[in-house]
């Protein structure tokens, strides 16, 4: 009996959203008095003994080029293996694109329980219950899990990447798995632009139709930069053009969690706080005293967004000391 985490990584480096399902995983495997172990697919830059550190004692590779791409049907296939090996009862997945994509096939292959978008660690004082995130973040489910083998995806930003101690060293096995035949080819690769993708970001400043135009757009990026996050913007703005269709966040677009999230000149419809609602911070800049969106906000502002922004761009730069 074992947890086994799927470690997700792109280009080589491993994602935030890995170190979450780390922590989690780890801390699992504590409360159920076993071990927790990694498993990453494709070739990886970073030192994966680190991830040692999160708590868990082995990280089994498939160090193939070729898997440098997610192929749902291949993972799969290569993950019930790594199970089979393990000897895994728990796996935890990430709750991103990969997450979403193989935890499912995964499910059916093995017929195990499958809960997405999981919030705390299960309760396992009678059974093994989970707390998840429904209907859009506004109400919690608990779903008890009665298979042998379970599956869990976390909810992005919802269990925090924590050191459990910085000198562990995970040792690094490699996996000889057996492939199933690929029908996925990579032809070409288009990042998106930014320092910060909108998935990884803990801090992003997002602009509303009260910015009146993509011309006025340079206070947001500048103060997303100063304070390290991401920039998005609400569907109507995509919608005009004035923002690529990649920073949409709320339902219809990308749906965040991130630690801070800055709404300037947004109104809230519910749209759009489907998608962002589970931040752990909401401040919302805008004019209009009545407003929706001040009512799901941490802070609020009510004043001109041309005049509220530059001052707090002002008050960031002193205190971080920028010229």
């Amino acid at each position: 009996m074992s947890v086994l985490i799927y470690i997700d990584q792109s280009e080589g480096h491993i994602k935030k959203a890995a170190l979450e399902a780390l922590s989690y995983g780890s801390q699992l495997a504590k409360q159920t008095g076993t071990t927790a172990e990694g498993i990453v697919i494709g070739t990886v830059k970073d030192d994966l003994g680190s991830l040692g550190q999160y708590g868990i004692t082995q990280v089994h590779q498939v160090a193939n080029p070729q898997l440098d791409h997610l192929d749902a049907q291949v993972f799969t296939g290569i993950l019930a293996q790594a199970v089979q090996l393990t000897g895994a009862t728990i796996i935890i997945f990430p709750g991103n694109a990969d997450g979403k994509t193989i935890a499912p096939r995964l499910s059916v292959r093995l017929k195990a329980a499958l809960v997405s978008g999981a919030v705390g660690l299960p309760d396992t004082t009678n059974g093994f219950i989970v707390k998840k995130s429904v209907f859009s973040g506004k109400a919690f489910a608990r779903v008890s899990l009665k298979t042998d083998i379970k599956i869990i995806t976390l909810n992005p930003n919802a269990f925090p990447a924590v050191v459990s101690a910085t000198d562990a060293k995970a040792a690094v096995v490699p996996f000889n798995a057996t492939l199933d035949a690929t029908k996925v080819k990579s032809l070409s690769v288009n990042k998106v632009k930014g320092d910060i993708p909108l998935s990884e970001a803990e801090i992003v400043v997002s602009g509303g139709r009260g910015l009146k135009g993509p011309e006025n757009w340079g206070m947001v990026e500048e103060l997303a930069k100063l304070l390290g996050g991401a920039t998005a913007c609400s569907r109507p703005v995509s919608d005009s053009d004035w923002r690529p269709h990649h920073e949409h966040v709320g339902q219809t677009g990308l749906a965040i969690a991130p630690n801070l999230y800055i709404a300037i000149g947004i109104s809230g419809a519910i749209q759009h706080l489907a998608g962002v609602n589970r931040s752990k911070t909401i401040v919302v800049i805008n004019k209009d005293p009545e407003a929706p969106f001040f009512k799901a906000a941490d802070y609020g502002i009510v004043g001109d967004a041309f005049e509220v922004v530059p001052q707090l761009i002002e008050e960031v730069k002193k205190l971080k000391g920028v010229a």
